[in-house]
């Protein structure tokens, strides 16, 4: 049967294939992530975490009696590729997704996906209106946007002492939120927010915007876009000796900042989930990884990893590829001990408790920063 509908002015015609999944002598998950353009480097990282949870779980006797099939797709960090790839894994018989980099590819994956009746478990798209359309087929491994936003803008005041902040975004639907979320703190925190403004991202240069900005006299410059721009940005204001606290978002913890910037790199500062290398629980993941794959993990390959995790122990337990019953069981989810910690999911779908770190990057390398205690205050990430 096919369906049609809309996502911003996108046809979505999307064949209803889900029953194929029940006849598979494997279970299908999808995983849509970019693995062309600029981004690819994320999605590919995010992959190969996937590829880590299943062959964990597949050498440990699969689930219900079935190895997982990991089916990827590449979503290219684009809406309209985020449409074909949903439409691909919905045709391809998963019986759940996991994955996602890009907010703005994973809002029309959602919409495809949730009128297929498929689950999707995002592991690094952050903006909030992912969980907040009312549908019941999405969770999140990860934390939001209004949750970030908070927590840096709390960084940049209370803990730099901040009287005047730069926000700068690049006008994608992550990039939009996370500032648009971080003004609105900074405002109540009392900073001052002496420029608020996008880059266009793909540019060669943007020492124009940061000589701009610098004549304002901020304490700060918090960057919410991508890493690829991130790298120039640190590289240029680096060049341009400005005396400027820099700082970015969960999408700039990406090493490729540091081998774009260079030296410009360090100081720079991060606000992010907690690392793969700074997590007590994942010290075999980051080993076996870069044994297998010649590098350390990525940011987010280890919020994949629990992702599939996640959606396996959600089959097991509905004992069902059946992806309605695998919903029910993932709202169901209690206490899901993954390598990023303890994971329910609240009734939104998104991670009860989402933890925020700060990090530094320190002779070549993110180092570990701040975090904040149980008890408000400021400590250090051991």
């Amino acid at each position: 049967m096919i369906k049609p509908i809309l996502y911003a002015g996108l046809p979505l015609m999307l064949t209803i294939g889900a029953a194929s999944a029940f006849a598979a002598d494997t279970i299908k998950f999808g995983v849509p992530v970019p693995l062309s353009g600029p981004y690819a480097a994320a999605g590919t990282d995010i992959l190969n975490g996937a590829k880590m949870a299943a062959a964990k779980i597949n050498a440990d006797g699969g689930v219900l009696g079935k190895q997982i099939e990991i089916v990827a797709e590449d979503d290219g960090c684009d809406a309209q590729m985020g449409v074909q790839a949903a439409q691909k894994m919905v045709d391809g018989g998963v019986s759940v997704v996991t994955g996602s980099y890009c907010s703005g590819a994973a809002l029309p994956e959602l919409v495809a996906l949730h009128r297929a009746g498929i689950p999707y478990v995002l592991d690094a798209a952050t903006n909030p209106k992912l969980t907040s359309m009312g549908f019941d087929n999405v969770f999140r491994t990860i934390g939001r946007d209004d949750e970030q936003g908070p927590f840096a803008a709390a960084f940049i005041a209370d803990y730099l002492h901040a009287k005047k902040a730069a926000v700068i975004d690049d006008n994608t639907t992550y990039s939009k939120g996370l500032a648009d979320n971080t003004v609105q703190a900074l405002k109540k925190d009392g900073v001052d927010v002496v420029y608020y403004d996008a880059i266009t991202p793909g540019q060669m240069d943007y020492s124009a915007v940061l000589t701009h900005v610098a004549s304002l006299k901020p304490d700060v410059i918090y960057f919410t876009g991508y890493f690829s721009e991130a790298g120039l940005i640190a590289k240029e204001a680096a060049a341009l000796h400005l005396k400027v606290q820099m700082m970015g978002g969960d999408a700039t913890n990406d090493p490729t900042l540091i081998k774009t910037a260079g030296p410009g790199a360090e100081g720079w500062i991060a606000t992010t989930a907690p690392l793969p290398q700074f997590l007590t629980g994942a010290k075999d993941f980051v080993s076996d990884f870069t044994k297998k794959y010649g590098a350390a993990p990525g940011p987010y390959s280890v919020y994949e990893y629990d992702a599939v995790g996640v959606a396996a122990k959600a089959i097991a337990d509905a004992k069902s590829t059946d992806p309605a019953a695998i919903i029910t069981a993932l709202h169901n989810i209690k206490d899901y001990q993954g390598l990023t910690g303890s994971i329910t999911f609240n009734k939104a779908g998104d991670r009860a408790t989402a933890v925020y770190i700060t990090v530094v990057v320190k002779d070549g390398a993110f180092t570990p920063g701040m975090k904040l205690s149980d008890a408000g205050k400021w400590v250090p990430v051991q």
